[in-house]
């Protein structure tokens, strides 16, 4: 789980996990000194491992190459998935298990689609709407919400090459990569999870409400870039 400071939200999202009896990673991103203790803390009361990734790199936020690089090696050696799950996302108590019996011979990635609190589809899966009930098979990009990366995809990806490091994003480079090869991307409408959408980075929520703006600084600040 990557983590930039939105605390509240992120303590719902760190709970959710350890309550479904899984353990956790949070890479913790260029946090305030008080949310990074506060993050410490939680890992005190919870076991969760937090990784401060300022003590490792002097690379600014967003980090999410080297959480990927490092988490797919993790994986890779534990023999493992890699699941991510953001840090503005719940899980409900069955959800990393339904990903994980999910996956079968020739899948890439599998995720859960997101849904507001009234229970709706969200962002960024609004094109799941149209979609059929269950396990369906997309050619569209799955976000990294909540999504697993099967133990064969890790390895079959040279992600050092592939992981532009003029980018923050990569799940579309990656979900496109895995069509690329022959996977099947998966994604599992009928096991939605909570979304508050950019709370760790809520400049991002200008996309909605003033899009011309959230476009300008996209261009002029090279923010966002996928």
């Amino acid at each position: 789980m990557p983590v930039k400071d939105s605390l509240e939200t992120t303590e719902q999202a760190i709970r959710a996990i350890v309550e479904s009896g899984y353990s956790l990673i949070v890479y913790n991103d260029y946090s305030t000194p008080e949310n990074t203790e506060r993050l410490h803390q939680l890992a005190q009361e919870t076991g969760i491992e937090v990784i401060d990734i300022a003590s490792l790199t002097a690379h600014p936020s967003p980090n999410y190459r080297y959480v990927l690089l490092d988490s797919r090696q993790k994986a890779i050696e534990a023999e493992v998935p890699l699941i991510i799950v953001e840090s503005d996302v719940v899980v409900v108590k069955d959800t990393i298990q339904r990903l994980i019996g999910a996956q079968e011979e020739g899948v890439g990635m599998v995720a859960a689609v997101t849904h507001n609190e009234a229970g709706e589809i969200n962002f960024p899966y609004e094109y799941a709407q149209k979609l059929a009930i269950g396990a369906v098979e997309t050619k569209k990009r799955l976000s990294f919400c909540c999504t697993l990366l099967t133990p064969t995809l890790l390895r079959a990806m040279d992600w050092e090459t592939l992981l532009d490091p003029d980018k923050n994003w990569y799940d579309v480079t990656i979900s496109h990569e895995s069509s690329r090869l022959g996977f099947r991307n998966i994604l599992l409408t009928d096991s939605p999870v909570l979304h508050k959408p950019h709370s760790s980075r809520p400049w991002k929520q200008l996309k909605y409400t003033h899009p011309l703006l959230y476009y300008w600084r996209k261009l002029t600040q090279h923010k966002d870039k996928i």
